[in-house]
């Protein structure tokens, strides 16, 4: 969320390139040697500033040591030829003004390199991607699951948020995104002068809150494609002296500052956990936030409930014991453990919800969030229960994914049961509930009910 003027980390990485640098041994590194040997003596122009140096290699030296910009480790990432060279210092030295200062080159380079690289070739966007965006990368360190993911084993995930459909659904959850503007908008005196981290920002809603509360600096992290639309979104509203963006995930990038003031997120997936983003948030928290630094949202839980619908028993579950004259039955095995995302009718609730777990993101380890526990239903209507419902977070400033509200995108989480249980009002319907993670896929879960002589595992996948 929040940004600095440079970028530093990369000059370290920087193979110092002399005669019989072992280092350099691509095509690459041997034209830069052959280029050395071959040709006369000439003045050559940094690219990010007015310095002139003796050499090619001294000015690729220069521009690591100087300006934190590793062009051999772009050129062997990328597996730019010579051409692809050639295009790729023109673009820079035609897009970037020769007189740059340090201290604005990096406020200068994420919106206007990356802007202009859409208009070209695959491979300058793929330079973009490691000139600008992720500088200074490198693993911070492994915490939980999540953050042990590849790059690739995680493509998938990240694919799926940059496609502008799920980010509309989202921005136009007026209970989500109005929340998150009026507390920001509402409590001015935590956001002013501060330094905000948004961690995963899609089209950078969040941040540009932030940056209108008063924030000093924002720096926005997104992994998905998305990312694209958020620079030229921010562009568009001039908030670019205030906002950075960066594209990578939090784990894997170093951000531009030490520490932050404070960390927002829209974190949250159906049945709270769901795609384990929250991991993420606490990576940050743990690496980034300064001390007294708070985390938004801080406070949520999830609710349990029992429902009785009867007409969605028999759709999805009854449904298999005749399907035209034939006993399909044993479906039900693979249909009853997958659970349902979907809205909750209010006029199906059978009885008081029960908060079954509530984590306060300023606190909260990674290994609370595989927890298990035991609850009471209490029983408002004699009937037959045919299904578990988990309401979604409650928040402080404060919103409900439940059915009593205004529906939100998250909907409800429904765990449906192979047979209807019992029950009368005035009792409580007793049980415990055991939440995992897929070890297989950390941004699935495993959700077991316990209710005595019934156990049953769902999969929220």
């Amino acid at each position: 969320f929040y940004h600095t003027s440079e970028c530093d980390g990369a000059a370290d990485d920087m193979p110092k390139l002399s005669d019989g640098d072992d280092d350099v041994d691509n095509d690459e590194g041997q034209w830069l040697e052959e280029e050395e040997e071959d040709s006369p003596p000439v003045n050559v122009t940094c690219l990010f500033c007015d310095r002139l140096l003796t050499s090619v290699p001294a000015a690729l030296q220069h521009c690591a040591d100087e300006h934190g910009v590793n062009l051999v480790d772009v050129i062997r990432r990328h597996n730019l030829d010579d051409y692809g060279y050639i295009k790729m210092i023109n673009f820079i030295r035609s897009t970037v003004s020769a007189v740059v200062r340090r201290d604005e080159m990096w406020s200068v380079l994420p919106f206007v390199l990356i802007r202009e690289v859409k208009r070209t070739c695959s491979p300058l966007r793929l330079l973009a991607q490691g000139l600008v965006l992720n500088a200074g990368t490198g693993k911070a360190g492994n915490l939980g699951s999540v953050a042990e993911l590849r790059e690739d084993e995680d493509e998938a995930y990240f694919g799926s948020y940059g496609h502008y459909g799920i980010h509309e659904e989202m921005l136009k959850d007026k209970v989500r995104t109005e929340s998150y503007r009026d507390f920001m908008y509402r409590n001015p005196d935590a956001f002013r002068d501060k330094v905000v981290l948004d961690v995963g920002c899609g089209t950078g809603i969040l941040s540009m809150f932030a940056a209108r509360a008063g924030a000093k600096q924002v720096i926005a992290v997104d992994q998905s494609e998305i990312i694209y639309q958020a620079m030229d979104i921010v562009r568009s509203n001039q908030l670019e002296d205030k906002i950075t963006l960066i594209k990578g995930r939090i784990e894997d990038i170093k951000l531009p500052v030490e520490t932050v003031d404070i960390i927002i997120s829209e974190w949250m997936g159906y049945f709270l956990l769901f795609e384990s983003m929250l991991d993420s948030v606490l990576y940050a928290r743990d690496r980034y936030l300064a001390d007294g630094g708070s985390v938004y949202p801080d406070l949520c839980n999830i609710s349990l409930a029992a429902v009785r619908d009867a007409q969605k028993h028999q759709e999805h579950i009854a449904f298999w014991d005749d399907v035209y004259g034939f006993n399909m039955g044993c479906m039900k095995k693979a249909v009853v453990p997958e659970a349902v995302v979907e809205v909750v009718s209010d006029d199906t609730l059978i009885s008081e919800p029960a908060v079954i777990q509530t984590f306060d993101c300023n606190r909260v380890c990674l290994s609370d969030l595989e927890f298990a526990s035991e609850f009471s239903l209490k029983i408002t209507t004699t009937t037959e229960c045919t299904v578990r419902k988990l309401i979604p977070p409650r928040f402080s400033v404060m919103f409900s994914t439940g059915p009593q509200v205004t529906k939100t995108h998250w909907k409800q989480t429904v765990f449906l049961l192979e047979k209807p249980v019992s029950v009368r009002a005035g009792e409580e319907l007793r049980g415990k509930i055991i939440v995992r993670k897929n070890k297989k896929d950390p941004r699935s879960l495993w959700v077991t009910f316990d209710l005595g002589d019934r156990k049953q595992t769902y999969s929220l996948q």
